[in-house]
């Protein structure tokens, strides 16, 4: 790790603005989704998997009954606010989603009391890895702790799933905190999101002799200010209209030909991406990752065209990697900004960024970043 490690960082934090040490340490990484987007909350398939990078919390009960946040990231920012004065609204930013968690806690019955929390984190806001739900994941897992609150992972997720939905108003599904809170090493999460049921599968590219490379596009998104809202709805919509429960109940494409235009482009990229899911699981389990590309390229072209949520930063990044010799690519994310997703093989690495990084200068783009993404352990204390 280069730099100051963010589990010491967040405890000075706490302890320059509370004036006292922690009662403990929690953590709660980001998430690459391999393939499956916009498919969660239509009650479809995902599978993403945990990374290396995540959100630190440090905490300690105080008896007031406010609850304080405070983070590297936002510095001069403390928040404090009466656990009993939380409701959606109240308040703003990125303090929105670990209150929201609180709140939720509280909402379902469980005796959250006063508690001071301040963060680090090194996952950058806004790339399509999930800061938010990693924040809200490792917050739950401090405030249940705290509190001697349990609960199971998959019950935890829902609450953290609530925070955002209900109380930070992002009309997200539930991957995002599922992955933060049941991801293994070595394996991605294929999570059914209509029963909650979530199954390792393995997914170590090192041994095949490749890589998962991510690009940081360096595009934001913000998907409370955007065009979210407007997919979930558009697919609630053709749901209504064909007369089911959600999307997830078509199977086959061809029975999307009653709709209108849009509603059917935005229909047939969930119809046609739960199958791609399913069909990248089954190469997983098979040892087939490089056989996957395919189908992650095809998800990049469902996702620009039919619920066009790419941008330009990201269509450019998948067409120079996939010229590059890449075995496949695609945008990694709720969209509108963010980050790629590469199959490559390890060798070649070093060829596709160069690539990419030629192509975003002769647009006069900012230059990308670039990391590899290794499946890892999901939420945990850490101290």
């Amino acid at each position: 790790m280069i730099g100051p490690d963010p589990r010491d960082r967040a405890t000075g934090l706490f302890a320059e603005q509370y004036g006292e040490p922690p009662r403990g340490t929690w953590y709660a990484p980001g998430r690459v989704n391999l393939i499956g987007e916009h498919t969660d909350y239509n009650d479809g398939f995902v599978l993403p998997f945990a990374i290396g990078a995540g959100v630190t919390a440090v905490a300690a009960r105080r008896p007031d009954g406010v609850l304080a946040l405070a983070s590297r990231q936002a510095p001069g920012e403390e928040v404090a606010v009466p656990l009993d004065g939380l409701a959606p609204g109240s308040v703003t930013g990125w303090a929105a989603y670990p209150a929201g968690v609180a709140w939720a806690l509280r909402a379902a019955g469980y005796p959250v009391e006063g508690t001071s929390l301040s963060y680090d984190g090194d996952l950058p806001p806004g790339a399509g890895l999930a800061s938010s739900a990693a924040l809200e994941c490792a917050t739950a897992l401090a405030l249940t702790d705290l509190h001697g609150i349990a609960l199971p992972r998959p019950q935890l997720a829902a609450i953290a799933h609530r925070a955002e939905n209900d109380f930070a108003g992002v009309p997200s599904g539930i991957m995002d905190q599922s992955a933060a809170l049941l991801g293994q090493a070595g394996h991605a999460l294929l999570l059914d999101c209509r029963s909650g049921i979530g199954t390792a599968v393995p997914l170590d590219p090192g041994p095949l002799g490749l890589a998962l490379l991510v690009v940081d596009t360096g595009a934001r998104h913000a998907h409370a200010a955007n065009g979210y809202a407007a997919r979930r709805q558009a697919c609630e919509d053709a749901a209504q209209a064909l007369g089911v429960r959600s999307l997830r109940d078509i199977t086959d494409a061809s029975e999307l030909a009653g709709l209108d235009s849009l509603l059917m482009r935005r229909a047939r990229h969930v119809v046609t991406e739960n199958s791609r899911v399913l069909a990248t699981a089954g190469l997983l389990r098979g040892g087939q990752l490089g056989r996957a590309g395919p189908l992650l390229t095809a998800s990049h072209a469902s996702l620009r065209d039919d619920f066009e949520v790419s941008w330009p930063e990201a269509d450019a990044t998948v067409e120079v990697a996939v010229e590059a010799g890449a075995y496949g690519a695609r945008m990694t994310g709720g969209g509108f900004g963010g980050s790629v997703l590469v199959l490559v093989r390890g060798e070649q690495v070093g060829e596709v960024r160069t690539a990419v990084a030629e192509r975003f200068g002769r647009a006069g783009w900012a230059a990308p970043r670039f990391g590899t993404a290794i499946p890892s352990a999901g939420a945990r204390r850490i101290r």
